[in-house]
């Protein structure tokens, strides 16, 4: 497990939603969760059941392409399996069908996000809220495109923003602190990130997160009993042990910004659209 870290840290590997799909809770990396307009429902796990899902709603997208249920259930797996140009395609035609549909753009950005296409990201999530029709995680997302382009202080005032409408939610808070990481305001880094993990539904990789910024100030042996909390002592051990290593390196902090930059996380309870929404019509 520490060499996996190790891998993640040196050389950026890429890992959206779906690659190496056991190891994503050892990651670090931004989280992207869910849409303030969807109802949660429970979402696959591992890459058999996601490869099912995309296999199911692929049918329905096929039966009525660009409909915005089947397109945005369709996309969602195919992100979870990094076919993200594929998943920029479905969102592209749902985005034609329908292109005032602001759940249908956020949908689009966040392919596109994923796809590296970042600047059209950035300008397709700028459409996908307004004051009247706010949506969190899209704000969340468009922070986390800010923060891969390097302007740090734009993307922490995405995250504020989207705080305002979900207060706590730790998938925006851990997305803070990690801008706040990148941006070496590592005290306020650890105090978001520990805000983040206090939370009921934090995820894994939140307290990952935090190991790593404990580790970055020199706290070691509380970055170790972070890590203890999702793995075995001797597993926690070795994973501080290799983070202890790396960021002795002089180009540590070029590592890590590289790393981030290429790779988003999402957490995977991001819901489906209500079965009442997620038939074609007719």
């Amino acid at each position: 497990m520490a060499r996996k870290i190790a891998m993640a840290l040196l050389v950026g590997s890429c890992l959206p939603l779906g690659g190496c799909l056991e190891d994503v809770d050892v990651v670090t990396g931004s989280i992207d969760r869910t849409s303030a307009n969807h109802t949660s429902a429970a979402l696959p796990h591992t890459e058999a059941t996601w490869r099912a899902y995309a296999e199911e709603w692929g049918k329905r997208y096929d039966e009525n392409p660009g409909e915005k249920a089947a397109s945005i259930n369709y996309a969602r797996a195919l992100r979870a399996l990094t076919r993200n140009e594929q998943a920029v395609a479905v969102m592209q035609s749902a985005a034609i069908k329908t292109p005032k549909d602001m759940e249908v753009l956020g949908a689009y950005g966040k392919a596109l996000a994923d796809n590296g296409q970042l600047q059209q990201a950035a300008d397709v999530l700028s459409r996908s809220y307004a004051p009247e029709h706010p949506d969190w995680s899209a704000m969340s997302a468009q922070g986390a495109v800010a923060d891969r382009l390097g302007n740090h202080a734009a993307a922490q005032e995405y995250y504020r923003e989207a705080l305002k409408i979900a207060p706590g939610e730790p998938s925006i808070l851990n997305n803070l602190g990690l801008s706040y990481l990148l941006d070496k305001q590592l005290k306020q880094a650890e105090d978001t990130l520990r805000q983040a993990a206090a939370q009921e539904s934090a995820d894994p990789r939140i307290r990952a997160n935090l190991a790593l910024c404990l580790s970055l100030e020199g706290k070691f042996a509380e970055a170790q009993k972070t890590s203890e909390y999702d793995l075995p002592p001797a597993a926690a051990a070795g994973d501080t042990a290799a983070i202890r290593q790396i960021i002795v390196q002089p180009n540590a902090w070029r590592q890590i910004e590289l790393s981030e930059s290429n790779r988003r996380n999402r957490l995977r309870d991001e819901p489906t659209l209500p079965q009442d929404q997620a038939r074609p019509p007719g």
